[in-house]
């Protein structure tokens, strides 16, 4: 055997688990969100508290979409500012959180259906940091992120969700990371700071998204472009509802599912998300 198949088996078994670890989908919102102490990062804290610790995390985030599929496989990926008119607080965050290159080669051959390129130059988006700091402050377990094919249908991206589920079994604590219901075009801006505040049409969606989600109704989720006009309104451009296909895709016939940070934000945005098992 080879030294890097034979890292590479050895890191399969060191990682073998009796549990399943919980999957989770993540409303991440504002990038604010990375560095407020506010009900929805307090919310992230909980979780990483509450999860078993996990070998290893990885994310699939609304913001690093991709011709082609990709996986992060350098040791020590760069923290990504991938924003701009925020504070300078939020430019000097940096989550020094390391890579795992050995993860990153078995999840591309654990993938039969698609090629999974290994990447070297990308790294934490905030899609991932601002949601992971807040689990795991002391930045301690591996994190890698997996890419959204933005030229593929929505069936395939639920099917690799599937073929990501394996990883379940050795400890990996996968991430999807975007917004159900996300129109930044129509956020009412005045209105940020008021409770709960969302537009018919996006309450009546984000009701439906959790419906089908606890039935486990995955082909009108599969199929959202025939969910109407809300359903439009509510998925203007599919960046940030992927994510949650690959969990569906992940989701076991009888685990249960749970909702949190339930609430809309400035009309036109949703924060639900939802764990799995």
């Amino acid at each position: 055997m080879t030294g890097s198949l034979k890292d590479l088996y050895n890191w399969s078994q060191d990682q073998k688990s009796t549990h399943l670890m919980p999957a989770l989908f993540i409303g991440h919102g504002s990038p604010m969100n990375g560095i407020e102490d506010n009900e929805f990062s307090r919310q992230w804290s909980i979780l990483g508290k509450e999860i078993p610790k996990p070998s290893a995390v990885l994310v699939v985030s609304a913001h690093w979409l991709t011709r082609g599929t990709w996986i992060t496989a350098m040791a020590h990926p760069k923290t990504i500012h991938d924003f701009g008119g925020f504070p300078q607080e939020l430019f000097e965050v940096q989550y020094p959180a390391l890579g795992s290159p050995k993860m990153a080669k078995e999840t591309s051959e654990l993938i039969t259906s698609v090629p999974v390129g290994l990447d070297h130059e990308w790294g934490l988006d905030h899609g991932t940091w601002m949601v992971v700091r807040h689990m795991y402050p002391e930045a301690n377990i591996p994190v890698l992120q997996l890419s959204i094919d933005y030229y593929e249908s929505p069936d395939f991206h639920y099917r690799l969700g599937k073929e990501l589920g394996a990883l379940r079994k050795r400890g990996v604590l996968i991430i999807g990371s975007g917004n159900m219901v996300h129109n930044l075009r129509m956020v009412a801006w005045d209105k940020l700071n008021e409770s709960e505040f969302g537009f018919d049409w996006a309450l009546e969606m984000n009701t439906l998204f959790k419906t089908k989600i606890e039935s486990k109704d995955h082909r009108d989720l599969i199929d959202y472009k025939n969910l109407g006009h809300a359903g439009r309104l509510a998925i203007p451009t599919p960046d940030h509802y992927f994510p949650l296909l690959y969990l569906l895709g992940i989701q076991g016939e009888k685990e249960d599912v749970s909702f949190f940070n339930d609430k809309a934000v400035g009309g036109s945005l949703t924060m639900t998300s939802v764990k799995f098992g």
